[in-house]
């Protein structure tokens, strides 16, 4: 596969110019989903060190006089690379030089860092009136604990979200990924969209501040109105929903399905499939079988150890009950509709080769008369080496 060149030309946000300051993950994923789309993204990193993520592992891949993590990886494919020092005259000048031409500003530093570095929110308009600055926090830019440093896992603790993932009260669980920074990302690039369309009706950039915290708060869903208007203190529930049944992982005779009931048409087919007394009145509305949930998870269970899980999948998918199985992470970058659907991609780095990645989330059509043409963008530049693109990028600000 040939590197394609840079800036890009494709892509809903081609031609939008994004810096990015920021570093680890959080404003990072931003910054890469506004690349997937066709940004221009410039990563600036510290000289010699750059991205903290770059030392995050193992695995790494690639020649072992410079290796490459692949978690700072999976997070940084279109992007370029630049090394400045901003507290040095050169690092300042070119950053200053590269935020007039910019549309988008990304920074995740602890609140007042920016500041100290000569770049405020007032001095940054001052500089370009039309730039939106992303501002990613741990805790939040103000309130009492802003000055907090911002870790994945404990958002994820003090944001609630462990203390309803786990098997039980008793067994609080982080998320297997780190989703408060991703989340946190991903709700600063849909700022970053929203301040892009109203600066189309007034000319003028805006900040867009969000947190860890924020994105955990913003996720709690029926969980928290189960809070503030139920008044219930929500718990873990292992692999079971916290107020449908019956849904969730059950076992079979090798192994173990999902199933998700999530009607009284689709109960009452469930039964007739696997031979269930519609009349049990302990089963009889979704109120009594959740109340009876282990219960009725027992007498599922002792149908399901009937069947290995193909063919239970088979008989749940003729009864028309959503069912599917626990794939593993190679399964699912096996899995043909995940391939079908562009989520694993291929972008050629300059010392591992061909690598692949986990593909962008978003497809894009063009729909007329005559039907739909996809304009996904579909070639990728693999995530940037430290200061890789530093020719090309001063060049450009000279022109």
């Amino acid at each position: 596969m040939s590197i394609p060149t840079t800036p890009r030309s494709a892509g809903p946000l081609a031609g939008t110019v994004v810096v990015d300051l920021s570093r680890a993950l959080a404003g990072p994923h931003a910054g890469q989903m506004l690349g997937d789309q066709g940004a221009r993204v410039i990563k600036v990193e510290t000289p010699g060190t750059g991205d903290d993520s770059r030392g995050w592992g193992p695995p790494f891949a690639g020649p072992e006089d410079d290796p490459q993590s692949t978690y700072y990886l999976s997070t940084n494919r279109n992007k370029e690379s630049i090394a400045l020092d901003l507290k040095s005259e050169d690092g300042v000048a070119t950053l200053t030089a590269m935020l007039k031409r910019a549309d988008v500003l990304i920074e995740n530093f602890r609140a007042g860092v920016l500041d100290r570095l000569g770049f405020s929110t007032t001095a940054l308009a001052e500089l370009n009136p039309r730039l939106i600055v992303l501002s990613i926090t741990g805790f939040g830019h103000d309130g009492p604990e802003a000055a907090r440093a911002g870790y994945d896992q404990i958002a994820q603790g003090e944001g609630g979200l462990m203390s309803i993932t786990g098997s039980g009260p008793d067994d609080f669980q982080r998320v297997g990924v780190p989703i408060a920074d991703l989340l946190a990302g991903i709700h600063g690039a849909y700022g970053v969209l929203a301040a892009l369309l109203e600066r189309e009706r007034t000319g003028r950039g805006k900040v867009v501040r969000t947190s860890l915290i924020a994105g955990m708060v913003g996720i709690h869903a029926f969980q928290g109105t189960r809070a503030t208007i139920g008044g219930m203190t929500p718990e873990p529930g292992g692999n079971h929903h916290a107020t449908l049944a019956p849904y969730g992982l059950f076992t079979c005779r090798d192994g173990a399905v999902q199933i998700s009931v999530g009607n009284e048409k689709m109960w009452q087919r469930f039964c007739e499939a696997f031979d269930l007394d519609t009349a049990d009145p302990r089963f009889a509305t979704n109120g009594e079988r959740f109340a009876h949930r282990e219960e009725l998870i027992a007498v599922i269970e002792e149908r399901f150890g009937r069947f290995d899980s193909a063919p239970l999948l088979e008989k749940l998918s003729e009864a028309g009950i959503p069912a599917g199985v626990v794939r593993t992470l190679p399964e699912v970058y096996e899995w043909e509709q995940a391939l079908s659907q562009g989520l694993k991609i291929t972008a050629a780095h300059p010392t591992i080769g061909d690598i692949d990645l986990p593909g962008p989330p978003l497809r894009f059509f063009d729909a007329d008369a005559a039907g739909e043409t996809e304009t996904t963008v579909t070639e990728h530049l693999a995530p940037p080496r430290l200061s890789e693109h530093d020719r090309e990028i001063r060049s450009w600000l000279e022109d």
